[in-house]
């Protein structure tokens, strides 16, 4: 059976910056409360007509692609994680086979929101194992900016999101000791309703206390209706307190997993990788490892939370900054809406384009 290796790495974040500052134009805020609260401040938006998921996607795969030596006809599958796809259907998966020219490839959807990129990776790993595929295209890529809530109403939400994309590819490798060694992926769904979107949707709204108000009709209309858009049940929701709560519980125990599959410990992480959901949690995860400043790269700070896009946005930037050396072992971390969370480990090939001997935990 083969390994995985993460063979090349790309990521793209929109030119467009916005500052806490510019956030006060739209809503009653400050760059003290954002800061205090998130960690964040700014973050970048794509271009409100012509750049989408995909194309960002395909902006950062371009560059992921290059650094693995290999080309996209040689793509023989894509798994694309996002929550803000160009369509409601089709995925993005087979916009991104288009727009990249790729040969009439497979290509797999992921749903699962702020943890979407570790599942889609771990996913991934098991195709590259069994030997079904030889180069597999990772995304993520988010274009949040395009359906928040920009008003005082919605700041709570709005301003934790930005835009991006990042990118890998995953090759085998029959190097003993190299590549992906595990995937831990877990899920909750008691409290699915503390951090969603509800509308569009097809529950009627069953699960929710509050029921929505649908036209007086035999079939259909219960997509979505006018009176959503306009009292705000349209867009995403959130109990921050919930949320950080059991983030701060799972990251650990995820990161935790991980490490004792492979006999390792919390002292042999060289770089924590977590996905950038709120720097007050990343520093939460941080005194509860009693890890250092150095052995944890956070960037929310300048793009927000990319939710799928975050992890691999953040390995890269770190890879490019020089923090990921021969022989260090980077631990990546997600958790999301659901509640999802998983975990999975590489370690990388000594000429390989990204991490040479690297070993990677999420």
């Amino acid at each position: 059976m083969f390994q995985s290796k993460i063979a090349g790495i790309g990521y793209y974040v929109p030119k467009n910056v916005y500052t806490n500052q510019d956030l006060t134009r739209f809503m009653d805020t400050s760059d003290e409360w954002i800061q205090e609260r998130t960690g964040i401040k700014e973050r970048r938006y794509a271009d409100r007509i012509g750049e989408t998921t995909t194309t960002m996607a395909v902006e950062a795969s371009k560059i992921a692609i290059e650094r693995a030596n290999t080309t996209a006809e040689e793509i023989d599958f894509i798994i694309f994680a996002t929550l803000s796809p160009d369509y409601y259907f089709p995925g993005c998966g087979v916009l991104l086979q288009r727009e990249m020219g790729m040969k009439e490839v497979g290509a797999l959807d992921i749903r699962n929101q702020c943890s979407g990129f570790i599942y889609a990776l771990s996913v991934a790993d098991q195709f590259i194992k069994t030997g079904m595929y030889k180069n597999i295209l990772v995304v993520g890529s988010e274009k949040h900016s395009f359906a928040l809530d920009y008003s005082t109403r919605g700041r709570s939400v709005s301003v934790i999101f930005g835009d991006g994309a990042g990118a890998v590819v995953l090759q085998p490798t029959n190097e003993a000791g190299k590549g992906i060694l595990s995937t831990h992926l877990h899920s909750d769904g008691a409290d699915a309703e503390k951090l969603a979107m509800y509308y569009p949707g097809a529950s009627g709204g069953i699960w929710l206390d509050e029921k929505p108000k649908w036209p007086e009709q035999e079939l259909g209309g219960m997509l979505m209706t006018a009176e959503m858009l306009e009292n705000g049940t349209a867009f995403p929701v959130m109990d921050g307190q919930t949320v950080f709560k059991k983030a701060v519980v799972k990251f650990p125990e995820v990161i935790g997993e991980a490490l004792t599959k492979n006999n390792l410990t919390t002292q042999d992480i060289t770089l924590l990788v977590p996905h950038q959901a709120n720097l007050r949690i990343s520093q939460f995860i941080q005194k509860t490892l009693k890890l250092n400043d150095d052995q944890v790269f956070n960037n929310i700070q300048k793009y927000g939370n990319t939710t799928a896009a975050s992890v691999p946005i953040a390995l890269c930037e770190a890879w490019e900054a020089g923090k990921i050396k021969e022989g260090d072992l980077i631990c990546l971390a997600a958790f999301g809406a659901g509640f999802t969370w998983g975990s999975a480990s590489s370690v990388g090939r000594k000429h390989t384009v990204i991490f040479k001997k690297t070993k990677i935990y999420c």
